[in-house]
């Protein structure tokens, strides 16, 4: 019995980058060196912005490309309970009068 192999593509597995940036992470740097730039009127600036988000997205997507989904994804999920967090409840009785 021969051994069934399957192809896989490289460009499956890949993320989508702009100039090594994950996509969503260089239209975010895009958009807030163009806010810089409007807000301050200085192009040095909206450059200057630019180019510190694009190096810390760049560093992001090197290190993991998924952390950006884990980050905006966290804030939607709840948290779960946890039993070794105990937490004692304040119970106060009352007299039936």
């Amino acid at each position: 019995m021969s051994r069934r192999l399957n192809p896989v593509f490289r460009s499956l597995n890949v993320p989508l980058t702009l100039m090594g940036v994950e996509r969503k992470l260089f239209f975010f740097a895009l958009v807030m060196g163009a806010a810089v730039f409007n807000l301050l009127h200085t192009f040095l600036g909206g450059l200057l912005m630019f180019a510190l988000l694009y190096l810390f997205a760049r560093y992001a997507t090197k290190k993991d490309p998924q952390i950006l989904r884990f980050l905006l994804n966290s804030a939607k999920t709840r948290t779960q309970y946890d039993p070794l967090k105990f937490s004692p409840i304040a119970v106060r009785g009352t007299r039936n009068v």
